[in-house]
């Protein structure tokens, strides 16, 4: 791997038998992966998929852990769950996008912990995953629990978000939802997860460097040793062999602004203060654009003229997206921008 090294999770989607898991995580040990993970209980939309080996899982897990000296992981759900994982030697967890996006489930695994004869319980390693919706504040709502209640080894896992509209990922990267979360946790390191991001297997690699330029912590990626027979997600798995070269030629961006040169400082600061004076000119001209809105809303009150003009708003968006080709702006972003910008007009004139 060029420069220095991510954190590096890898394993199956599922523990599906003791040779699969042991086979897979050999090869793994093989590329240096320190930290395996395996779903031993799964969560599947529809019944009748396959949901897991359930707690046998979990001897084969310990004898990954035995075998090869590195740690493993696995989700887990509810109290069931946690009580099982409690009484082995896993103490590395992860809590899923579907649990994530449930404060009583959290708060339910956080309380049948803490509550627990396990005294070490506090030194468990928590994988926090986003919520299947880009809702940061659930996100952040599930890690604050968990601090509450003591927890310090937590990370936070971006693996997406789930759309219904088309699209090349299976779940949406919105790259600027993570990008919050680390702003309000510098100190909790930021895995991403290119496997579910992607939902094809030739996608992890750009997703993955994608990650590393994003300054993410590490990389959170699902590895069978004989991925088309999986029994769950076998599009998006890798062979271990597959993730070595996705490893080895994984750019990692180390340098931080403060280890630069004084001569690349400098450059940068000018570059800053020169965005750092444009905003407040968008800004004065978005307050300006404010004050006629205002202005507007006042007319049409007076002549009863209802707020939204369907014509003038086409009008804006169809000039909005000629100029922004004109300037090589990416139309997409211009296009979400305005939006935003004729809404709060509109709650203005209101």
């Amino acid at each position: 791997m060029n420069q220095s090294k991510p954190l590096i999770i890898s394993g199956p989607c599922s523990a599906e038998s003791r040779k699969q898991v042991l086979s897979t995580a050999e090869a793994l040990s093989k590329k240096g992966i320190k930290l395996f993970r395996a779903g031993i209980w799964k969560p599947r939309t529809k019944p009748g998929n396959f949901e897991g080996v359930g707690e046998k899982g979990i001897k084969w897990l310990e004898e990954v852990q035995e075998k090869y000296g590195i740690k493993a992981a696995t989700e887990v759900a509810n109290p069931e769950h946690i009580s099982a994982i409690l009484n082995s030697s896993i103490n590395i967890i992860w809590i899923g996008a579907r649990t994530v996006s449930d404060p009583f489930s959290i708060q339910t695994i956080i309380n049948t912990m803490v509550t627990s004869n396990n005294t070490d319980v506090l030194d468990t390693t928590i994988l926090i995953k986003n919520p299947i919706n880009p809702d940061i504040e659930l996100w952040c709502g599930a890690v604050e629990r968990f601090k509450k209640a003591g927890f310090t080894k937590l990370y936070a896992i971006h693996r997406g978000f789930s759309s219904i509209e088309e699209k090349i990922y299976r779940n949406s990267p919105i790259w600027q939802v993570p990008l919050e979360f680390k702003r309000r946790f510098p100190d909790i390191p930021l895995l991403c997860d290119p496997s579910h991001i992607a939902g094809k297997r030739n996608l992890i690699a750009p997703l993955s460097q994608r990650a590393m330029d994003l300054n993410f912590d590490g990389l959170f990626i699902e590895s069978h040793i004989d991925p088309d027979s999986a029994l769950s997600d076998s599009a998006q798995q890798i062979t271990p062999d597959q993730l070595g070269i996705i490893l080895d030629n994984l750019i990692v961006r180390h340098n931080s602004f403060d280890s630069a040169s004084a001569q690349i400082k400098s450059k940068i600061d000018f570059s800053r203060d020169e965005i750092d004076d444009i905003d407040m000119r968008i800004f004065s001209l978005l307050s300006r654009r404010m004050d006629i809105t205002k202005e507007i809303g006042k007319l049409k009150k007076l002549n009863n003229i209802p707020v939204f003009q369907s014509k003038r708003y086409s009008q804006i968006m169809k000039d909005a997206s000629k100029k922004a080709n004109e300037l090589e702006l990416n139309p997409d972003f211009i296009a979400k921008l305005m939006r935003l910008i004729h809404a709060e007009s509109v709650r203005e004139q209101k």
